[in-house]
């Protein structure tokens, strides 16, 4: 991860960055190999910082998108790859900027109507305080997207690729299931960076395969009945739902799809938390 914010970071001020980049080459050839052949698709690579990743990626892809948001480090990289003409390098927050014009049509191409969208591949050593938000994000955006190779702290990589019953499955493990498969590659030492953060890291994949249709479940109503779901994770999930759902109809929810009263959340399968959904509607 190139950056980790210190745990003293608190209160409504922005994370304090603190940049640890990738030093370990033969870590970044394994990440780069992960994405597979992309001589002929666009990687957009998150957070390139000093350009470790981005030197591969330049040699192997038919495009490269970088979103750096330090001011400092985007000038470098904009200057070191002038003259590669199939780098672009972004100044920007990936939060906020507008990714509909970062994936569209490049300038002086046209496009129609029937025009399939080219989906990209995603890389990047993401901050561990975005981590769920950027995520949430290419989501949303997955009709540009499809995979992602992300370096994210080790904890977070065992949460999002954690199976039901375990205490690791979670919110963010629910999500990131119902909208990709997940796998987790392989772990990576703090001394592969430089400075070595004091946490460990892990590089997981995540492909996109939406479930929403499988499921039968609308997208945003079900989102929600997730959080609801995880909102206290020491409640069973009829306690978490009897904010919103009266105690009949959680009842009878219950008895239809053969869920005990005493589940947690984290116990469900998405298929169980779909099916507890639809009976509740």
């Amino acid at each position: 991860m190139p950056r980790v914010i210190s745990s003293a970071a608190a209160g409504k001020k922005k994370p304090k960055l603190g940049q640890h980049f990738l030093a370990d080459e033969s870590a970044a050839v394994h990440i780069v190999d992960a994405l597979g052949d992309v001589s002929h698709r666009t990687v957009f690579e998150v957070g390139p910082g000093k350009g470790v990743l981005t030197s591969m990626l330049a040699k192997r892809s038919r495009r490269l998108i970088a979103v750096e948001l330090d001011r400092v480090l985007a000038a470098q990289l904009r200057m070191e790859f002038a003259t590669s003409h199939n780098v672009e390098i972004i100044e920007g927050d990936v939060l906020a900027i507008d990714l509909n014009t970062v994936f569209g049509q490049r300038p002086g191409t046209t496009h129609t109507e029937n025009q399939a969208v080219e989906r990209v591949t995603v890389v990047g050593n993401i901050p561990y305080y975005i981590t769920s938000d950027l995520l949430l994000r290419l989501f949303e955006y997955r009709n540009y997207v499809e995979s992602m190779v992300l370096m994210v702290q080790l904890e977070v990589a065992d949460r999002l690729a954690a199976e039901p019953g375990g205490s690791e499955y979670g919110l963010l493990s629910a999500t990131a299931q119902l909208y990709s498969h997940v796998e987790k590659l392989f772990d990576l030492p703090p001394q592969a960076f430089s400075p070595p953060p004091k946490v460990h890291s892990a590089v997981v994949r995540l492909t996109i395969e939406p479930k929403l249709e499988e499921l039968k479940v609308p997208e945003k109503e079900f989102i929600d009945f997730l959080k609801l779901s995880f909102s206290q994770k020491r409640k069973t999930l009829c306690n978490n739902l009897k904010s919103r759902y009266d105690s009949p109809r959680l009842k009878s929810a219950l008895e239809q799809t053969g869920i005990q009263p005493t589940i947690r959340a984290e116990a469900l399968s998405l298929e169980d938390s779909a099916a507890v959904f639809r009976a509740l509607q």
